[in-house]
């Protein structure tokens, strides 16, 4: 017996199954911003360092009362039902990926699917943070790969500006309000989710949170008087674990599925900060025109990043070009998928 250790790192999950393909995409964000400008006036900053550090100008912010995550979620969906002229009735199941959820307790998501009329789906939440949306896709996929159902439609939203202290400058100027969907459902032609290299590491839970609110620290005077019921980071070592790791993921995906960085049509990766979506493209090599970016216009909508980018850039996609997308946010959680687009 071969005593070789084998690194499963390099083993695609390709297999002969159906392939699951995204077919449709919709997205939404409010039309309520705040600029760099705004915020020169609630902390110690200004328009240059914020966009030198950041790349961002402006994240959008949903004001109207009363509307939460769901509200974006409902009219990301809309988006897509509406322009891909698809009955909400054929849907068979509605996940939705937030670390906002209109409340704590009640699932977002049945809302969701109630107010699109999807009658026919059941719904639930899945909370990743900003690889939401990518473990939303290792979900979607395995749904349809196993054959089990036929429409999957996962909405990536996030009302981050409801736990974002406007007087903490390293946290106000990155977040913002948005949300993002997509149709999974069988492939027709072969192309779809191909691969991905999914991985967490809850040693820096820390790093990254929202202090209150769970049950470690149930809410309280003292939860209130020392503000943690809103996001707070450790910035450098966020900054260094996400290019690293975020890097390490792509490198996994491009090297076991044989791929050559000419060959990439497109990164997808998580808006979290341009430093770092730069220093992600460095470390792998590849052309930075290569890296899609909205960040400027949303900041870090978390987990609607990354289905934001395709709804910006869906006409530019072609049937058939290789996609990377990569994430990494608080849990740890990160990862690395490889897709190739379904249509034109």
């Amino acid at each position: 017996m071969s005593n070789d250790i084998i690194d499963v790192s390099m083993i695609s999950n390709k297999t002969n199954k159906q392939k699951a393909a995204i077919t449709a995409v919709g997205g939404f964000v409010p039309d309520d911003f705040i600029s760099n400008r705004d915020l020169e006036k609630l902390v110690d900053t200004n328009d240059e360092w914020i966009t030198a550090r950041t790349g961002i100008k402006k994240r959008r912010i949903l004001k109207k009362q009363g509307k939460g995550t769901s509200y974006l979620a409902i009219n990301a969906a809309n988006d897509l039902l509406k322009k891909k002229k698809i009955d909400p009735k054929s849907i068979d199941l509605v996940i939705l990926s937030t670390i906002t959820p209109d409340y704590h307790v009640a699932s977002s998501a049945p809302t969701v699917a109630s107010e699109i009329k999807a009658i026919n789906a059941y719904a639930y939440d899945i909370s990743a943070a900003c690889s939401g949306f990518l473990y939303g896709m290792s979900i979607a996929t395995s749904y349809i790969e196993s054959g089990r159902y036929k429409k999957v439609l996962l909405i990536g939203a996030d009302m981050m500006s409801s736990i974002v202290d406007y007087t903490d400058r390293s946290t106000s100027i990155l977040f913002g309000d948005g949300a993002g969907a997509v149709l999974v459902e069988p492939s027709i032609n072969n192309f779809g989710w191909e691969d991905e290299y999914l991985r967490s590491d809850g040693v820096g839970a820390a790093w990254l949170n929202v202090k209150s609110g769970g049950s470690i620290n149930p809410v309280s005077q003292k939860t209130f008087d020392n503000k943690w019921h809103y996001i707070s980071q450790d910035g450098k070592t966020v900054f260094k674990s996400a290019v690293s790791e975020m890097a390490k993921a792509t490198e996994q995906i491009i090297k076991r599925n044989n791929l050559d960085s000419n060959e990439i049509k497109y990164l997808l990766p998580h808006q979290a900060n341009k430093r770092i979506l730069d220093a992600t493209a460095e470390k792998i090599n590849l052309d930075k025109n290569k890296v899609l970016m909205n960040i400027k216009e949303y900041g870090n909508t978390t987990a609607a990043t990354i289905p934001l980018l395709m709804y910006d850039y869906e006409k530019e996609f072609k049937s058939g070009d290789k996609l990377i997308i990569a994430a990494f946010g608080a849990g740890l959680t990160w990862g690395a998928a490889y897709l190739t687009w379904a249509y034109n």
